[in-house]
């Protein structure tokens, strides 16, 4: 299906899967990557991707630019955080996250996959 919208096109080279009905598109670049986050209305990684992974909450990093949608997220101690497009996204390990509203989650993240933690400085308490 073509789109006339370019955060929703193809990416070229891009590797993409999907994760409890969340597009992933993978491109790597030296030694780390650029993903492609898209989050469908309704979301929560509680409840589409906890089954799939096994963990309580999320335990990896996220770094990047919301391009289009709003995220919250909440940390195990229940700290919530909400990031509105367009805007720079860190976040810690340890929480759950949503999308909120009735627009896709349009997030383009940078990662260094193992690494992202310590090379990000996101370490959470």
């Amino acid at each position: 299906m073509m789109t006339t919208d370019t955060l929703l096109g193809p990416l070229k080279n891009a590797e993409r899967h999907e994760i409890g009905g969340v597009q992933v598109d993978v491109v790597r670049t030296g030694n780390s990557r650029v993903k492609r986050l898209v989050y469908p209305v309704g979301f929560r990684w509680s409840k589409d991707v906890k089954p799939v992974i096994g963990t309580e909450l999320c335990e990896h990093a996220h770094v990047g630019f919301l391009a289009a949608g709003r995220l919250a997220i909440q940390y195990r101690d229940g700290e919530i955080e909400e990031y509105i497009a367009p805007q720079v996204v860190a976040i810690a390990p340890g929480h759950d996250g949503w999308v909120v509203g009735e627009e896709p989650a349009i997030l383009i993240q940078f990662d260094f996959e193992g690494e992202t933690v310590e090379r990000m400085g996101l370490k959470r308490g």
